[in-house]
This record gives C-alpha cells, sequence and structure tokens, in this order.
C-alpha cells in the first residue's frame, strides 16, 4: 500500500517561502507522476503541479508559475515543493498525491489515487 506523508507547511508572512517534502513509501514499483494540489475552505481542491517521476519534467498550474517549483529525489522517495513570493491567496491545506498510470498524470486531483493527510500553509499579509 503506497504511503504518502507531507511535511514543511506552516505560517509564514507574504512574500515568504516554504519547503514541503513528501515522502512516498510501501511500494516495489513507484508512482510514474507525483504531484501537489491545495485546498482552501470553502474551495475545491486545485493543482498545484506535478512531476514525472523518471524524467523529471514538470507542469504548473499558472497561479503558482514561476514562484513555485517542483522537484524530486528518487533515493529518498522524495517530492519537494519549493514556494517562494508567497501570497495570501496561497493559504490553503496542501496535499501530494500520486499515481501509476502515466496516461493519468494532470493537474486534475481525480486522476490521482494515493494522496497524503495533507500540510497546512498561512500566509498573512
Amino acid at each position: 500500500q503506497v504511503r504518502l506523508v507531507e511535511s514543511g507547511g506552516g505560517s509564514v508572512q507574504a512574500g515568504g517561502s516554504l519547503r514541503l517534502s513528501c515522502v512516498a513509501s510501501g511500494y516495489s514499483v513507484g508512482p510514474n507522476c507525483m504531484g501537489w494540489f491545495r485546498q482552501a475552505p470553502g474551495k475545491e481542491r486545485e493543482g498545484v503541479g506535478f512531476i514525472y517521476m523518471n524524467g523529471g519534467t514538470t507542469i504548473y498550474a499558472d497561479s503558482v508559475k514561476g514562484r513555485f517549483t517542483i522537484s524530486r529525489d528518487n533515493t529518498k522517495n522524495t517530492m519537494y515543493l519549493q514556494m517562494n513570493g508567497l501570497e495570501s491567496e496561497d493559504t490553503a491545506m496542501y496535499y501530494c498525491a500520486g499515481t501509476m498510470h502515466i496516461g493519468r498524470c494532470s493537474l486534475l486531483a481525480n486522476h490521482y489515487y494515493y494522496w497524503g493527510q495533507g500540510t497546512q500553509v498561512t500566509v498573512s499579509s
């Protein structure tokens, strides 16, 4: 059973930075893609970005392009989300997710089967 555990959330002032981590375990063959999603109170879960675990190609939502960077360390089974230039609109619970099916790599939450428990990011202005 694939298990994903996020960490690194916290409170930061606008303009600040945070780095989230997502450690994956419990599999013999890892996910083909892993993504970051976020959900603010009263809003739907939205895709922030995702990474192809083999090639390292990344795709981002327009709202975070140029500010957020996704990377991975396959030796540590870990994906990262470096968030710079944080804005109050970035306040949300952040989740990592994974899918074994490369054809389902996308910014759509319902394309992912494995999910972490989330880590809260709060940005104050």
